[in-house]
């Protein structure tokens, strides 16, 4: 067993932290007045919602690498499990067929 952490895992973990920075960071500027505050009550939500947008682009170009590395270990995946059904519908095959020749 690999003690590698899983692709997915470290995918999510880094997109995660692009967003707590984010959310760090607009909070500061809201803070500071460099950015709006929302409306009445809304100011977390707003904030939340900025950090949002600005995490989305920033987690598409910088996690770009690991984006790739997780598709290549879910296609990895997903090609050992068709495999696997292939190989237990043949031998599924095999049984009937000689089910059917001895009766």
């Amino acid at each position: 067993m690999s003690l590698k952490p899983s692709a997915t895992i470290r995918y999510t973990a880094m997109r995660l932290g692009i967003f707590v920075g984010c959310l760090v960071a607009v909070a500061g500027l809201v803070r500071l007045g460099w950015v709006p505050s929302g409306l009445g009550d809304a100011n977390f939500a707003w904030i939340v919602l900025l950090a949002l947008v600005l995490s989305a682009p920033l987690s598409f170009v910088l996690l770009r690498k690991q984006r790739d590395e997780m598709s290549q270990q879910i296609a990895g995946r997903v090609a050992g499990a068709k495999e696997k059904l292939a190989a237990n519908r043949s031998q599924e095959d095999a049984a009937d067929d000689a089910a059917r020749v001895s009766s």
